[in-house]
């Protein structure tokens, strides 16, 4: 399995630091309102490569973090008259219930930057101790940029021309020694909350968060370290500036970012009217729609969305559900049980598209190529089973389409509970078809229909999904 990483811009052997284990932390989001559909591309993402290296046999141990003391939350606290804690838990709850309904698997650990100040205190004392970190008269601490040597090794920066950079701009902080040093723990300011600490009444820098929380939950060295691109640059570069200065180790083995996320070629912002929700998508699309058509690109290519795009989406997910269904509904009733010597050789020449979707995960986690071998493998099946195949057969056929989905997090079937009216409908509808009562059969498929439930009449038989 090959992975890009950042860090050395090229693709690389993956080779866990521990046999069949994997550690991964992935940059949550800050929880001041519903999530947007650019936070949601990392969260899927990232849910595949740890879906696809469970498939692989590893045991992954997946952090992602919620940053739950912020200024846009603090903000939004003091516009409805709340606590931050409120707004904080509020989006936390939404933002899982969008995660559950985009089928993003929950994190092994969930951490919340405010429950883990004491360890936040902790690395800051531990730097300042080694000369990495400094206090000023206000109690603002800053980490000293230029004494971890190594600094812009994954952005690919240079520290001088950062400097003339800076320059050009109105430097805050102008008690610090340095422009570019960043800061570590911050004075409250009135009616922020806020915790006590060595230096002053006050609360984390961003950056801070999540070295801590990755050494806790992970360890002083993990494997993967992961999120959208634009936290490459401040965020993941003091990151590693902070955990490599305390804890004198490797910080992550390998660096993997997603592309952005523009709308119709456009950068996505509010001042453009072009910002949506995943709770706005999703009440035109089920969200398993939005997750497909995040995984039909490459997951460091620019992606951009569109309703074009969502349909031609949703027509592909179809396909795959209608394939998949076919399979069910040919399984439930044919008579025959086991598979014959030819079917034998059918279930045998299906292997081909398992190794074509296993040959793109493998490189760096092709998603567009996975889907590719999926449709292939969705037309082997239906050109290749019938009324007479056996049970054997279409279940092995249906159980290997799901097993590839899953990796991706697809779907194939939602438990469908129809209710004792709609049972009692279709079985009336039966029986005034058979005693050519089509007025009445028409009128059921009607009030069905009302109901959001389709039939379709098959040589099989009727078949029903919901719309």
């Amino acid at each position: 399995m090959k992975v890009y990483n950042t860090l050395s811009r090229k693709k690389e052997e993956f080779v866990p630091l521990n046999e069949g284990k994997v550690k991964m932390y992935v940059c949550g989001p800050t929880v001041y309102n519903f999530i947007h559909i650019g936070n949601a591309r990392p969260m899927i993402v990232f849910d595949t490569v740890r879906r696809y290296m469970e498939y692989k046999g590893y045991e992954v141990n997946f952090v992602s973090n919620f940053t739950d003391v912020d200024d846009k939350i603090i903000k939004k606290a003091v516009e409805e008259g709340v606590s931050a804690q409120e707004i904080s838990q509020r989006y936390i709850n939404e933002c899982k219930k969008d995660m559950s309904d985009m089928n993003v698997k929950p994190a092994t650990t969930h951490p919340l930057a405010t429950q883990e100040i004491d360890g936040m205190l902790k690395m800051i004392g531990s730097l300042m101790e080694k000369g990495f970190a400094y206090a000023v008269e206000d109690g603002t601490v800053y980490f000293r940029t230029r004494k971890f040597e190594e600094y812009g090794k994954l952005s690919h920066k240079n520290l001088d021309d950062l400097q003339a950079g800076h320059r050009s701009i109105k430097v805050t902080g102008e008690d610090k020694e340095d422009s570019l040093d960043f800061v570590l723990w911050k004075p409250k300011k009135e009616g922020e909350p806020y915790w006590e600490s060595p230096w002053c009444k006050g609360r984390p820098g961003w950056h801070i968060e999540c070295s801590v929380m990755a050494k806790k939950y992970l360890g002083d060295e993990i494997d993967i370290h992961a999120g959208g691109e634009d936290l490459i640059f401040p965020h993941h570069e003091n990151e590693i500036a902070q955990s490599e200065a305390c804890n004198g180790k490797i910080f992550a083995k390998y660096w993997l970012h997603n592309g952005f996320l523009n709308i119709d070629n456009k950068k996505m912002s509010k001042s453009e009217g072009n910002f949506f929700t995943v709770r706005e998508i999703g009440e035109k699309y089920d969200l398993q729609v939005l997750r497909f058509f995040m995984l039909s690109a490459h997951y460091r290519s620019p992606l951009n969305f569109s309703a074009e795009l969502m349909d031609a989406a949703s027509s592909g997910l179809e396909r795959i559900h209608n394939a998949a269904e076919n399979l069910r509904h040919l399984s439930k009733n044919t008579d025959l049980q086991s598979m014959a010597d030819e079917e034998r050789e059918l279930w045998k020449g299906s292997d081909v598209f398992v190794e074509k979707f296993e040959k793109a995960m493998d490189d760096d986690f092709n998603t567009a190529d996975a889907i590719s071998a999926i449709f292939e493998y969705v037309k082997y099946c239906n050109t290749n089973v019938k009324q007479e195949s056996s049970q054997e057969l279409l279940d092995s056929l249906y159980q290997r389409m799901e097993q590839l989905c899953d990796v991706l997090g697809i779907i194939l079937a939602k438990e469908e509970v129809l209710d004792e009216e709609i049972e009692r409908l279709i079985a009336e509808r039966q029986a005034a078809r058979k005693e050519k009562n089509f007025a009445r059969a028409d009128e059921i498929r009607a009030i069905l229909s009302d109901k959001g439930i389709v039939l379709e009449d098959t040589r099989e038989g009727v078949k029903w999904k919901r719309v």
